[in-house]
């Protein structure tokens, strides 16, 4: 824990010296990656990531973490999970990290599809740099949770997501309990540009990723917070229950407290533990499984 103190502080460092910028970061046991931070990953200048690249995998074409901030659309940068992300390179030294930016909404600019087109970039971009095409796993955390879920089950054609990590994310806005979110006055006018909908699908259905689970969605693990006055524990079972319907390999859990608490060092150690355990079930399941109802 000391030593990602440390790197962290290295990192608050980015803005005053740029000899941190591109390193290689140690994280004892042998771990140890080669970053390189504030990459431009499309022409907006918000349009940025962080790349980490494990230097004793070289080999190897390992699948990449992409790494997607909270902060209600409108809100938050990658700085919110430099910390969660060096810890889960620590926990998975053979995985790539992306921890990214993406263009924040306001009220003359729509979130989506402005941030999904983000994050599709993102992947498109490591794509090229990486040379060959990975298999892609989004961990989010409040939008960025929502906004994972929806580019996995809506918009990820080419079924690139291996699985979906939603902490804290709403997974249907149309759900009446959301409805009491603070912010829902700006959901309704600035989520979605009235452009990107259809005749036959309304904005909120548009922007709720459950509306876009088929069976073969990407396979998702979600995490809630059982005081959580910011997302309701009902759409934790909207979710389960249409990923269950679907035939989906899924799991979710609770941790004790709010919106924020996700992340703290005991919440964030057993959520690391069960997205091992999620992964490794997935990297083993046979042609013929289909449900994981009841996984845990």
């Amino acid at each position: 824990m000391k030593n990602l103190i440390i790197i962290l502080g290295c990192f608050s460092m980015l803005l005053f010296n740029t000899s941190c910028r591109k390193k290689t970061i140690n994280l004892g046991k042998e771990i140890s990656f080669e970053s390189q931070e504030n990459i431009s990953y499309g022409k907006d200048p918000e349009q940025k990531m962080d790349l980490y690249i494990p230097k004793n995998n070289s080999t190897s074409k390992s699948d990449v973490f992409i790494m997607i901030h909270g902060g209600g659309w409108r809100g938050g940068e990658k700085s919110n999970l430099s910390f969660f992300t060096l810890s889960m390179m620590k926990k998975f030294p053979n995985h790539i990290f992306a921890n990214i930016n993406y263009r924040l909404a306001s009220t003359s600019r729509f979130a989506i599809p402005n941030q999904t087109d983000d994050i599709n970039n993102a992947l498109l971009y490591l794509e090229k740099t990486l040379h060959y095409k990975p298999k892609f796993i989004l961990l989010g955390n409040s939008a960025g949770g929502h906004l994972s879920m929806l580019y996995a089950y809506k918009f990820d054609q080419d079924k690139k997501v291996k699985a979906v990590i939603n902490i804290v994310g709403p997974s249907d806005l149309s759900d009446p309990n959301f409805k009491t979110y603070s912010d829902y006055s700006f959901v309704e006018k600035h989520l979605v540009d009235p452009k990107s909908l259809s005749s036959n699908v309304s904005m909120m259905n548009f922007a709720s990723p459950t509306h876009w689970i088929t069976q073969t969605s990407a396979p998702t693990l979600s995490y809630n917070g059982n005081s959580d006055q910011v997302i309701p524990l009902s759409q934790k079972e909207i979710l389960d229950s249409l990923l269950n319907k679907n035939k989906i390999i899924n799991g979710s859990f609770e941790f004790n407290g709010g919106h924020l608490d996700w992340d703290k060092e005991n919440n964030a150690s057993f959520l690391m533990t069960k997205i091992d355990a999620f992964l490794k079930k997935i990297d083993h399941k046979k042609p013929s499984e289909t449900n994981s109802e009841g996984w845990k």
